[in-house]
């Protein structure tokens, strides 16, 4: 079972069209469709999304330095609606195992499992083993094994996945993660400062208020 789990995983990654990206070296930025994950109000005056990739450090490091206070300032108190758009970059096994393992963790648990890749990417890239971790945070979300490698061989949704992140690249010209967008302004310099949020923000709800 383990090693048809690690090949499951590693045809996902060769089924991942290589894109050449800077930062991570890996719909546009406007509305929100049926295929979003999102948090906060639908009726926020602001729109963030962020395109971000759960093998990309840096997307990793904004989740963790950043995201709990943005979240606490912006998306809690309903000034915001916050879209998390998956990408890849290169390693790309586990940006597309990741993202396969979100989905199906359900809405409810979404978020919570996205933010436990990110927060296990040290631990992936120090020891090389994609497999153990993500298998420890599916069981966390409520799977065992036989579901967990059901999730990650499903054709469909890498296929789903694969479609979804190249139109991202296309249509919102997406060349690096996190790449975010507030409102529709593009903000593509890599992992912003809450000084940073917080300016894109009153930018954002200005043009909101004309």
């Amino acid at each position: 079972m383990r090693s048809f789990a690690r090949r499951s995983i590693i045809a996902a990654a060769a089924a991942v069209a290589t894109l050449v990206l800077a930062a991570c070296g890996g719909a546009a930025g406007g509305g929100v469709s049926s295929d979003d994950m999102s948090l906060g109000k639908a009726d926020a005056p602001v729109t963030v999304i962020e395109y971000a990739s759960l093998s990309c450090s840096h997307c990793a490091k904004w989740e963790k330095d950043v995201f709990p206070a943005f979240k606490a300032k912006y998306i809690d108190t309903g000034k915001v609606r916050y879209v998390f758009r998956e990408f890849a970059t290169p390693p790309q096994e586990l940006a597309a195992a990741g993202a396969l393992l979100a989905r199906c963790s359900g809405k409810d648990k979404y978020f919570t499992t996205v933010q436990a890749v990110f927060h296990a990417q040290e631990e992936i890239f120090t020891t090389g083993d994609i497999r153990g971790p993500l298998l420890r945070i599916a069981e966390t979300a409520g799977m065992n094994e036989e579901q967990f490698v059901k999730c990650v061989s499903d054709e469909k949704a890498l296929a789903a996945f694969n479609d979804r992140w190249q139109k991202y690249a296309k249509e919102a010209k997406i060349e690096g993660t996190p790449t975010f967008f507030f409102n529709g302004d593009k903000y593509d310099k890599g992992e912003m400062t809450l000084a940073e949020v917080d300016a894109a923000y009153a930018k954002a709800l200005a043009k909101v208020k004309k």
